[in-house]
């Protein structure tokens, strides 16, 4: 029997949590030379050719790697980690709005094969090889909707290492503004929020005490 406390399709990689689980329990029970990277390999590898999700590995490797109250800084492609200590006093809330979607049968391919898009149009393997700079002088050539998408992720990337060094430093200000800033392009850009996240729990989170969230 298999238990947890991650809600199933709730946007917390339930999957993803149960293939490390099941993965680390293997590798306990035989001895299996395998680090948490390489059960997060397995586990996208488990999405990716028998569930039919084209997803990435963050996921896999969070729930391999993470730290407690730590946030996790990833290389998605050379599979790097870096812990990075949350400040103290700091208390992440996380609610779940019962909205039940799963990967694949939401719009998440799309939006993979969109991104996949964008870096075909700049002949480059991933939009991480393409710079802001390089986007918004060629912007207006793009289909506006995959113009969005890879704005999105080009800007998310720049916002994630910022996050990263915000935590470290302990400015929590800027932390709030990143995370205000990320839910604004998910939102616009990106479009995987729902109307649901501006239901009153959602607005709730506005107290003095609250740095700032973020939903999707």
């Amino acid at each position: 029997m298999i238990s947890g406390n991650v809600p199933q399709g709730a946007g917390l990689s339930s999957s993803a949590s149960l293939e490390v689980a099941v993965g680390t329990v293997f590798q306990q029970l035989y001895h299996l030379p395998l680090d948490g990277a390489q059960i997060a390999l397995n586990g996208q590898e488990a999405e990716n050719q028998f569930v039919g999700c084209n997803c990435g590995i963050m996921d896999q490797l969070i729930s391999a790697l993470g730290k407690k109250d730590h946030a996790l800084l990833i290389d998605c492609r050379s599979l790097g980690t870096k812990a990075v200590s949350m400040p103290k006093g700091v208390a992440v809330v996380i609610i779940n709005s019962n909205f039940k979607r799963t990967l694949v049968g939401s719009e998440y391919n799309t939006r993979r094969e969109q991104c996949e898009t964008g870096a075909r149009f700049f002949q480059q393997p991933a939009l991480r090889d393409v710079t802001l700079e390089q986007f918004n002088a060629v912007a207006h050539e793009l289909d506006p909707v995959v113009a969005k998408r890879v704005r999105h992720v080009l800007t998310e990337n720049a916002r994630t290492v910022e996050a990263a060094s915000a935590l470290e430093k302990g400015d929590l200000k800027r932390m709030g503004e990143l995370m205000a800033e990320s839910h604004a392009s998910m939102r616009d850009d990106f479009e995987i929020t729902r109307p649901a996240d501006r239901h009153p729990w959602w607005r709730s989170l506005r107290p003095r005490s609250a740095i700032r969230a973020a939903c999707a």
